[in-house]
């Protein structure tokens, strides 16, 4: 199976670590049918500004749809969390960063590892438990054996804005997402009290601006939330992208002690 996901990896997708000899890491985690792509550029500016930095590809992305219907949180979280030991095998302190599932899977990894992780960020992360309906709706779909619906691609208002994602949705990772990724989760932000920067699109069509805002609110640190005017969901590959890139570097500076 190894064999297959390197013959089927999309050029670009391929994980990355950068190793500075630094007393603070980034874990960068990409989001939900995305892959490094999406979140490359934040992971190589906090490298340029001399920190040690793991950007895994999680299972099942940058490869096929096919791939990632073998998959699910308890793979994704794994992956992340892996990531972050390898990264404390050489720092003292961890920045987890995440993008849309990727601050999902930060703030589970910042929850379970908070000897080390000495702050957050989000962009627009996934944060709410979804209602019945919606699980139900997917469970509907799974049991007419309908395993992938049509999906967006990715969600950038700029026309130049470069990620790599698939155009489908596969279901029964999704329903891993919302039931054993976010559910478990969405009540439990005020036992985080390390500083979050938090990124939030006005409009954004995959994630509701809402699940910025429950995080913001239920969060047990100090919250810095700034408002993306000009992006949607993938603001890391959007018209704000500078203003993302370089927040995140001033912001990792700041807790690197």
């Amino acid at each position: 199976m190894h064999h297959d996901e390197a013959a089927a990896l999309i050029p670009g997708c391929e994980p990355w670590t950068h190793r500075a000899g630094a007393g603070t890491g980034a874990l960068v985690l990409h989001g939900f049918t995305g892959s490094p792509v999406s979140v490359r550029n934040v992971a190589e500016a906090v490298a340029a500004a001399g920190h040690d930095v793991e950007l895994p590809r999680l299972p099942g992305h940058g490869t096929t749809v096919d791939d990632m219907l073998r998959t699910g949180w308890h793979d994704w979280i794994s992956a992340a969390q892996a990531a972050f030991d390898a990264l404390v095998e050489r720092v003292e302190r961890v920045v987890v960063i995440g993008q849309s599932m990727g601050g999902t899977l930060a703030l589970r990894t910042a929850l379970d590892r908070p000897d080390a992780t000495v702050a957050v960020v989000c962009i627009n992360p996934l944060t709410r438990s979804r209602g019945d309906d919606v699980i139900e709706m997917i469970d509907d779909y799974l049991e007419d054996g309908i395993a992938v619906v049509p999906g967006e691609g990715s969600d950038i208002a700029d026309p130049e804005g470069i990620d790599v994602s698939y155009p489908a949705t596969p279901l029964a990772p999704l329903r891993s997402l919302l039931v054993d990724g976010v559910a478990p989760i969405s009540d439990r932000f005020g036992e985080l009290i390390v500083p979050l920067r938090l990124f939030t699109s006005r409009q954004d069509h995959v994630v509701e601006p809402a699940d910025s805002e429950h995080l913001a609110a239920a969060y047990g640190g100090h919250v810095e939330h700034t408002w993306l005017e000009r992006s949607y969901h993938v603001a890391t590959c959007d018209l704000d992208r500078d203003i993302v890139v370089s927040e995140t570097v001033a912001f990792v500076a700041r807790v690197a002690r």
